[in-house]
């Protein structure tokens, strides 16, 4: 019987990173989570009640040690946080507190690598503002760190519609020891023009180790916004919908009005945003009908909660998108354990990574990195 490559999951929130990795018993294939971590108090609780048997630890990065990780794995994933990288957030970069957290973990894994424990492959999934966080220098950093502990180094951008009925870009800078499947040159769609342009900015030592790491590009979509919604009469919808519905701007506001004479049923999605027009900050709804979500965020986020605008029968009604939504938009199963809460519901999830795409890149690109070390097991 062969032996499943093992992993260790930081800044794991509830755990969907490692059901992406684990093939979530589709199949035999598949990395299987032997510890995990993460500070927040309510993900922690979200991840041992899905993962039971899994070993977790609450609490910062910072605390842990290498005595605290078990055994040797064969992977590291690290979900740091993204708000001090993010383009919504006030770009502080990996020097603030929260963002500066990788570097709690990077000293982990300097510190299993002085045990002889290193893992083949490192990832680090985190928001595309990543690439051009402290003028670039924070990208740099990161990849400058793993080539000089010995690892090629390369990034993806993948985003979530590829695979999911939300719009969803996130980066994954991919470290590995050893081969796995590369091209000579960027390729569309995971090596995008941001991408390229970020790795122009790398010191020449980085890019000597660098890899252009492939993948199999993915197949149509075949879901879109309206098959992961409750039905109609099982949700709550807003009283004040005409009140929201007033906040778009023109170009929304047309949108919705074509969507309403087109005498079909029409499922979109909107945020309220603050724009500045002719000097003044304005709260400006924006809805997209194009069978996507938008981007999941938290409810405490500058975007807050999304919202669901469903044009039929010559009216436009809205509501909020609900925590079971959130979860199937981030490619979750029903029998996933939400908490109770749904603020915090969608909080776990608008923090969280889709699992198909970490699924596609593992089957893709990790598996393949491991095949020769469990094929020596």
């Amino acid at each position: 019987m062969s032996i499943r490559p093992s992993a260790y999951e930081f800044f794991a929130g509830g755990g969907l990173a490692g059901l992406g990795l684990s093939g979530l018993g589709l199949s035999s294939a598949g990395i299987d989570t032997v510890f995990a971590n993460d500070m927040d108090v309510a993900k922690a609780r979200a991840f041992v009640a899905n993962h039971p048997h899994t070993p977790f630890r609450q609490g910062d990065v910072w605390g842990l040690t290498v005595e605290d990780l078990p055994g040797r794995p064969d992977m590291a994933w690290a979900s740091s946080p993204c708000q001090d990288v993010s383009l919504a957030g006030a770009r502080g970069g990996l020097e603030a507190g929260r963002s500066g957290a990788f570097w709690g973990f990077w000293r982990l894994m300097q510190g299993l690598a002085a045990e002889g424990r290193g893992p083949r492959v490192i990832v680090l999934e985190n928001v595309i503002g990543l690439l051009t966080s402290g003028q670039g220098r924070d990208f740099a950093a990161v990849c400058a760190a793993m080539t000089e502990a010995g690892y090629r180094v390369g990034a993806l951008e993948m985003d979530a519609a590829h695979w999911l009925p939300q719009s969803r870009p996130r980066l994954f800078v991919v470290a590995i020891r050893g081969e796995a499947p590369r091209a000579q040159a960027p390729v569309a769609p995971f090596h995008s023009p941001r991408l390229i342009a970020a790795h122009a900015r790398l010191p020449e030592a980085v890019k000597a180790a660098w890899a252009w790491w492939s993948l199999p590009a993915p197949s149509q979509r075949n879901l879109d916004l309206a098959a992961v919604l409750e039905p109609d009469d099982a949700v709550t919808w807003l009283e004040d919908a005409d009140a929201i519905l007033a906040l778009a701007g023109p170009l929304h506001r047309a949108r919705i009005a074509a969507a309403v004479a087109s005498g079909r049923r029409c499922v979109g999605a909107a945020y309220r945003r603050v724009r500045t027009e002719d000097g003044q900050k304005i709260q400006r709804l924006e809805v997209r009908f194009d069978g996507l979500a938008g981007c999941l965020r938290t409810p405490a986020g500058g975007s807050s909660r999304q919202y669901v605008v469903v044009c039929d029968q010559g009216r436009a009604r809205v509501r909020r998108l609900t925590g079971r939504e959130a979860a199937r938009l981030m490619g979750v199963g029903e029998d996933y354990r939400l908490p109770s809460s749904e603020s915090a519901a969608l909080k776990l999830m608008g923090d969280a990574v889709a699992v198909p795409v970490v699924r596609a890149l593992a089957e893709g690109l990790l598996l393949p990195a491991l095949s020769d070390r469990r094929a020596a097991a």
